[in-house]
């Protein structure tokens, strides 16, 4: 079984567990998410391998972190991701890419991020549930951080953090690859 066979019977198993405890319907969590009931059930039945930017709105409708998504069953208190592990979600063919480390929920999720973005690659965002705050710390090039149409510089050796529930793209527009790590929180459902 190839992993993106077992990343989709991951997300299946955790969608309809999450589902579950949240008591929520599919046309609930599809109005919540944003997401069509035809796909939630693709996704349920482990047919169809979602974009990322479906499984964020999933997560954030119900209230948990991707790393959740993937994997529900976490076991014990401490929890070692190695790094062949980190699951990547999001590449380009000229070697961007973003990998999701590690997430818990604390109390909502929280989620850490490696990115790398090649020159003159970008990648946009949809605002993300009120309260959700994103902070992110360049350690190669430099990081053009779009928020809600301002945009912002951030050079390597610096953080930023904002709040994201509004529309933000991550950009490189310079000459070298930029790389950053990021995290995300997420306010738990209420």
């Amino acid at each position: 079984m190839s992993d993106l066979d077992l990343l989709t019977q991951s997300l299946a198993r955790s969608v309809k567990h999450w589902r579950a405890v949240r008591g929520f319907t599919l046309d609930v969590l599809a109005a919540r998410a944003g997401v069509s009931r035809g796909m939630l059930i693709q996704i349920e039945q482990a047919r169809t391998n979602p974009s990322l930017g479906t499984v964020v709105k999933i997560g954030d409708a119900l209230g948990v972190s991707i790393t959740t998504l993937l994997d529900y069953e976490q076991g014990p208190n401490v929890r070692i991701v190695p790094a062949e592990q980190a699951v990547r979600l999001w590449h380009t063919d000229a070697g961007s890419y973003n990998r999701l480390l590690a997430g818990t929920e604390a109390p909502g999720p929280l989620e850490m991020w490696d990115w790398r973005l090649m020159p003159g690659e970008s990648s946009p965002s949809d605002p993300h549930p009120a309260g959700t705050t994103e902070l992110l710390h360049v350690t190669t090039g430099e990081l053009t951080l779009t928020v809600d149409g301002v945009e912002h510089r951030v050079p390597a050796g610096a953080s930023v953090h904002f709040e994201a529930n509004v529309p933000h793209t991550y950009g490189n527009t310079g000459d070298e690859p930029m790389e950053m790590v990021m995290a995300v929180s997420v306010p738990p459902v209420a």
